[in-house]
């Protein structure tokens, strides 16, 4: 009797590339292969790989080298966004069989006909002006919640950035495919869908050539306007995007998640420039202080950048005295890190590593004062919690509307379950807990 053959996926980065390997995973096993955890032995390997931080390189070839010792005969397939940049440097890494670039990646079922190992891998991966269409994705965590991809690529210029050139131009899916979709999904039992895309908010334009068909505003508004019961959560949006009409949908949804998280990068107005962000500081203020006064009770995440080429300690001290005076919740905190083909990597006054790091270090101390501050202003409030799956510690966790993390004893009864209770108790880190027979009531 012929063995099935098993493949195994790993993902580097963010929601967006999770959305995909699920999709890539997804046509692998139509077909006919069998999936397997990463840590298991497999015929085929399949690495999608991130551009966003300094280190992809030590990553990718920490990841194939573990694939490898599970099965040193195994076939070694690298794809995504760092594979589209250096296609030929990822081809020289030893026990690479295949390279496959941001076109090329949703065509995997294509090259697994022959699984035999290469002595010199192939690689395919096309010009990046070339990707053109919009190719859909979800990725299902532990069947309670979805990262549905409805946009890709960007037609910005950050200074910092490769994401352009690891993924093209901006280009959408539709409003009536992404409602489908969402259909589809609940009717799974899936609760929570969380939009993700490279630069959500330009939702609306079928291809990097065409103009907006469609905009982000109009699809917050077809998806409220669903007769299912659904919580839809916006992945990231940036500030020049966001407009007062989204945020007051967002206000008065049954749908959608009060929780907005909004890139600022830079607190100082000089950075911002330098960074070729398109909007100040001002403005970002703005959004901040009108959804609070329509939402107190709204969680807002910021991304961070520190050790932009050219920050001063006066630059990073009016992003520090900035941040602090906003009421948001929490940062994602990133230390820059140059990057081949962007403009920042030829700026000068490059900031010393060390001082990065320390820069680093006091935003996140920041953060966790700011989170710890939301939750102060939360206790005792009666929230609607979807909980997960057990954990092997014993714990089972799950989120509020609001994104507050809530932890009890393991109970597989809770698992995707929604629970109305009482944000009371929190523990030594300042985290909330609960008493799952005693405060938890069904939704």
């Amino acid at each position: 009797m012929q063995q099935v053959p098993r493949a195994a996926f790993h993902t580097l980065g963010c929601k967006l590339n999770f959305s995909e390997t699920s999709a890539i995973a997804r046509q692998v096993e139509e077909n006919g292969f069998l999936k397997v955890d990463f840590g298991e032995a497999a015929d085929v390997y399949v690495i999608n790989t991130c551009s966003v931080t300094g280190n992809a390189d030590r990553e990718c070839k920490l990841i194939i080298n573990r694939a490898l010792a599970k099965n040193p005969d195994a076939f070694i397939i690298v794809t995504g966004c760092y594979a589209q940049l250096k296609p030929t440097a990822i081809a020289r890494i030893p026990g690479v069989d295949l390279v496959l670039g941001a076109r090329e990646k949703f065509s995997v079922q294509d090259f697994l006909a022959d699984l035999k190992k290469k002595e010199q891998a192939v690689v395919m991966a096309c010009e990046i002006g070339d990707v053109n269409y919009f190719r859909s994705a979800y990725s299902l965590n532990d069947r309670t919640r979805a990262f549905l991809k409805v946009q890709d690529g960007c037609d910005y210029s950050c200074s910092f950035c490769t994401i352009p050139l690891a993924r093209g131009g901006s280009r959408s899916d539709t409003v009536n495919h992404v409602i489908h979709e969402i259909s589809q999904l609940a009717a799974k039992g899936i609760h929570e869908i969380v939009l993700t895309g490279v630069n959500l908010g330009d939702f609306g334009k079928p291809s990097p050539a065409d103009k907006h068909e469609e905009n982000f505003t109009g699809l917050v508004k077809a998806i409220d306007q669903l007769d299912i019961k659904i919580r839809i959560r916006i992945s990231s949006i940036e500030p020049n995007l966001l407009n007062k009409e989204i945020i007051d949908m967002v206000s008065v949804s049954d749908k959608f998640m009060p929780h907005f998280h909004i890139p600022l990068q830079s607190g100082s107005d000089r950075m911002l420039k330098l960074m070729k962000r398109r909007y100040l500081r001002k403005k970002y203020a703005d959004h901040i202080s009108y959804i609070k006064s329509v939402m107190p009770h709204c969680c807002i995440g910021a991304d961070v950048i520190v050790g932009f080429p050219g920050e001063t300690e006066e630059d990073f001290s009016e992003t520090y005295d900035f941040i602090n005076s906003l009421d948001i919740s929490y940062l994602h905190v990133f230390t820059y890190s140059e990057r081949d083909h962007t403009p920042a990597a030829l700026m000068a006054d490059a900031v010393p590593h060390g001082m990065r790091k320390e820069r680093n270090r006091r935003l996140r101390i920041l953060s966790e004062k700011k989170l710890q501050a939301f939750y102060r202003s939360q206790e005792y409030s009666f929230q609607e919690v979807l909980f997960e799956t057990c954990d092997k510690n014993g714990f089972i966790s799950g989120y509020t509307g609001n994104y507050i993390r809530v932890t009890t004893t393991a109970d597989s009864a809770l698992e995707g379950t929604l629970q109305q209770l009482m944000l009371q108790e929190r523990d030594e880190a300042g985290h909330f807990v609960f008493n799952a027979g005693v405060a938890a009531l069904p939704a």
